[in-house]
């Protein structure tokens, strides 16, 4: 951290991050406990990107806790079951999270730099290029394989699991595939991995 990292500046954003997640009517049980699921969500990405990089900056483990921030206020529903309505919800959504985390961020005394650094981490405005940026997907990337590939794969063809594996897997980085690969995969999960790989 920076030698101007304000802890309770820090602690304050990151607790109005989690109570709006903690709003989350969407359950999910990991280890036998129910959580909102952005909330969960939110602290496996913080998690990742810390495994990844122990000294990530403030702006980094920021972006990571609001990456998804109060997500089920804009369902997939709302938008039609196509292409081009799930490209229009993905954006929406993408605004919505930066205008929310921005709002916060403010509120907590954030300068007006760190509020569009963290924006630019969650809109991936610099990636590949951004060492920051990378970090961050290899954090998306690896919640996605630990969390939440068995249930997708279980409602999805193994055509399209094995194309969103190879995508997911383009955007990491050799650090990323290191961890990947020790990830404790379902027997059908690590086939599809198997197959998706180059």
């Amino acid at each position: 951290m920076p030698q101007d990292f304000d802890q309770p500046r820090f602690e304050s954003a990151l607790r109005r991050f989690d109570e709006a997640n903690a709003r989350d009517p969407n359950i999910e049980v990991a280890g036998g406990v129910a959580y909102p699921r952005e909330l969960l969500y939110s602290r496996r990405l913080t998690d990742w990107v810390l495994k990844l990089h122990p000294d990530a900056s403030e702006e980094l483990q920021l972006a990571a806790r609001c990456q998804h921030i109060c997500r089920w206020m804009i369902p997939r529903s709302s938008y039609e079951m196509t292409r081009a309505g799930y490209l229009r919800w993905r954006n929406e959504l993408k605004r919505f999270h930066a205008e929310k985390a921005g709002e916060i961020l403010s509120e907590a005394g954030y300068a007006d730099n760190v509020v569009q650094r963290v924006r630019d981490l969650n809109l991936k405005k610099h990636f590949p290029h951004d060492a920051e940026s990378r970090v961050l997907e290899d954090a998306l990337c690896l919640v996605f394989l630990e969390f939440q590939v068995a249930e997708l794969a279980s409602k999805t063809t193994d055509d399209k699991m094995i194309n969103a594996l190879r995508k997911s897997w383009a955007k990491m980085t050799a650090a990323a595939h290191e961890q990947a690969m020790k990830l404790p995969y379902g027997p059908r999960e690590r086939m599809l991995l198997e197959r998706a790989l180059p």
